[in-house]
């Protein structure tokens, strides 16, 4: 349907198919957080970031309201992000430990990062209407990243199920029963007309996990770094 990414990612960022999601970004991006009632939110779907040959594809959940809703990139601007870009800095798939905005010069190594909804949540909870509605917009990425992706880390249990669908209606096959979401789970999945896949999940970065400690910077380290040799991602930097 899209001939690349950067054709795809065009019509993405006019979607308006969930009514609730559009009212909700807007109004974020009009009343702004105090902190930045000096800048220009972006106020639209957020389309994915990283390289269109990517081996790794990180899965997500949903733009945050003052995060990728306000700069216009995935997990940018806010403290999950700041976690995730320091993780995958330690483990050499990006060139900085950190991202405050979409001109900051970050460049991702060999991963692509995208999320099962592209608009900020209410309360960071999109509904399974909504996701099932994005859905046409993961499908067309995978589609788009399909020739060189080997594997696929889920950040929360969200993204999992996100991903065992698409994947599924990809022509990989799903085992029975379902393979459950953990932090550090993994499957290798295979079809009759794509190349294996490893399906791998991770606790999100959100807040909820970082700040309790249920999820640590090493713990994040130690599944990118599986995910990084899965795909076979050797050292660091760009090709």
């Amino acid at each position: 349907m899209y001939t690349d990414l950067a054709a795809m990612d065009s019509a993405l960022v006019q979607c308006r198919a969930c009514t609730r999601l559009v009212a909700w970004r807007e109004e974020v991006a009009n009343t702004k957080r105090a902190a930045y009632r000096d800048e220009t939110y972006w106020g639209l779907p957020v389309p994915g970031i990283g390289p269109a040959d990517a081996e790794l594809l990180i899965l997500g959940l949903a733009p945050a309201a003052h995060g990728g809703n306000r700069t216009g990139r995935m997990f940018t601007g806010d403290r999950s992000g700041d976690v995730l870009f320091a993780a995958l800095y330690a483990v050499g798939l990006t060139n900085q430990p950190t991202s405050t905005a979409h001109d900051d010069g970050l460049q991702l190594y060999h991963t692509r990062i995208t999320a099962p909804v592209h608009c900020a949540p209410p309360d960071n909870k999109p509904t399974v209407e909504e996701r099932d509605t994005c859905a046409d917009w993961l499908h067309a990425e995978l589609d788009l990243l399909a020739p060189t992706m080997r594997v696929v880390m889920t950040l929360g249990g969200f993204g999992w199920a996100a991903a065992l669908r698409v994947l599924r209606d990809h022509g990989w096959r799903i085992p029975r029963p379902q393979p459950r979401f953990g932090h550090g789970a993994q499957v290798v999945l295979y079809g009759d007309h794509v190349p294996p896949v490893t399906l791998i999940g991770s606790y999100h970065v959100s807040q909820q996990n970082t700040f309790t400690g249920r999820l640590t910077p090493s713990m994040l380290e130690e599944v990118l770094a599986q995910a990084k040799t899965a795909a076979g991602i050797t050292g660091g930097g760009r090709r």
